[in-house]
């Protein structure tokens, strides 16, 4: 079996967590949950690196609709409670 990373490859559990830099726990709740890319072969979990670089590259698009603040940061509390004021 190849070890090799190509684009046509299927990752196992721990590849897929290896290729996110996650644990296995984390990446396996979402797949139960269909939250990402996954299919069962035989009772385990496996993923197509295409699909796992396609739902890399659709969770960092911005949402439409969505006015962030540019900064890709959360506003602070002091800020969030001088907005409130004004309201």
């Amino acid at each position: 079996m190849s070890t090799s990373t190509n684009e046509g490859e299927i990752l196992t559990i721990g590849q897929g967590a290896d290729y996110l830099k996650v644990t296995q726990r984390t990446i396996y709740r979402p797949a139960a949950a269909k939250e990402i890319p996954a299919f069962g072969v035989g009772g385990v979990w496996r993923f197509s690196r295409v699909d796992i670089d396609g739902w890399i590259e659709q969770q960092s698009r911005p949402v439409p609709g969505h006015a962030g603040n540019g900064t890709g940061k959360r506003p602070s509390d002091k800020g969030d409670q001088e907005e409130r004021k004004q309201c």
